[in-house]
């Protein structure tokens, strides 16, 4: 069919190999087979769609390297390739398609370093995801250039050094995600309008405090800064706005004082995580919004009772704290109450009369 302009097959149970003749539909402009089981490289001939504005073959089983005739589609603005096996370096030569504005190379096993050839891209670029690969290096500083940048992940890589003091410059980023790499202190105060979603848990930071340009964010609903060192009461952070929060995680922290007055202000809170911490209050004083499906307060100083309200959530861990007396019916397992001081009934030990 060399007339197709636009092929959208996508998340069925299509198998085996893309066809190697695929580059004979010359005039495609949008060639979508993501969420399918093809297998096999992807096929050389597809250097032969120069109309391509579109590729998308992510969440597959594809193997082997980006193929060097990809340089030809020199009027491609989206390239996804996420979710396969693919591996090798990330190619320089994506940085000559100049009207590129979303890479999303995640979930693969690609290795090396992030090439100098993307900074070509500034400021078209507007999504750059390069996470859950095998990267290694430092993060460049050409980064800093993508002044149109809405999303980065850098996720789950082996990144190291610090976070180029030209982040700065990315004003316009809604979304960070530079979480589980190796990166170290000191973290770049952002220019940020605001920022939607931010994660920057398991690296080498020493926060201290959750950093001023998040409190005063207007927009943002996920917060996770597991593990960042920070040292601070809970009590004194009060965001500029906590409506639009769903997710909330300060586990690994050395964070006192108590979360009440954060989770009583949040009406959309899905999860909030906060274990291995010092938080110490009444856990019977905590109203749990009807939206919030999970909670970890595991590992801290609690008080008081279990309350009734933790039944509508999907998940709970209020393990080693100093919790008492019984607890409500619910669905979760021992291992949700254990190390508590006096917490009794089912799953756990009877109460004594």
């Amino acid at each position: 069919m060399p007339n197709l302009l636009f092929v959208y097959i996508e998340n069925n149970n299509l198998s085996g190999q893309i066809p190697a003749n695929i580059g004979q539909m010359n005039r495609l402009i949008a060639l979508s087979l993501e969420g399918n089981r093809f297998t096999g490289p992807i096929p050389s001939s597809i250097s032969n769609l120069t109309l391509l504005s579109q590729l998308k073959l992510g969440g597959n089983l594809l193997t082997g390297a980006i193929p060097a005739g990809i340089r030809n589609l020199r009027v491609l603005t989206l390239l996804s390739l996420d979710r396969n096996r693919l591996t090798g370096p990330i190619p320089d030569f994506l940085g000559t398609l100049g009207e590129l504005y979303s890479i999303d190379l995640s979930y693969n096993s690609f290795s090396g370093g992030i090439p100098a050839g993307l900074s070509s891209l500034a400021p078209k670029l507007m999504y750059l995801k390069l996470g859950h690969n095998a990267l290694t290096g430092r993060i460049p500083d050409f980064i800093g250039k993508f002044t149109a940048l809405d999303t980065l992940d850098l996720s789950s890589n082996r990144f190291t050094g610090t976070v180029p003091s030209t982040f700065r410059n990315l004003t316009k980023i809604f979304n960070l995600d530079l979480s589980r790499n190796l990166l170290q202190d000191p973290f770049p105060d952002l220019s940020v309008k605001g920022i939607e979603s931010l994660d920057l848990s398991y690296n080498m930071f020493h926060l201290g405090k959750i950093p001023s340009w998040v409190t005063s964010s207007p927009i943002i609903y996920s917060l996770k800064l597991a593990k960042c060192g920070i040292k601070m009461r809970l009590d004194d952070w009060i965001p500029k706005e906590t409506y639009f929060y769903d997710y909330i995680d300060l586990s690994e922290n050395e964070i006192s004082g108590s979360p009440i007055g954060l989770v009583n202000r949040t009406e959309l809170l899905v999860g909030f995580w906060a274990s291995g911490n010092k938080l110490r209050f009444d856990m019977g004083k905590l109203n749990i919004p009807k939206s919030m499906k999970q909670l970890d307060l595991s590992r801290n100083l609690v008080l008081g009772k279990v309350p009734a309200a933790v039944t509508g959530l999907a998940r709970l861990n209020v393990s080693y704290n100093h919790l008492c007396g019984r607890l409500p019916v619910t669905k979760f397992p021992v291992s949700s109450f254990a190390g508590n001081d006096c917490l009794c009934g089912p799953p756990l030990s009877p109460c004594k009369a």
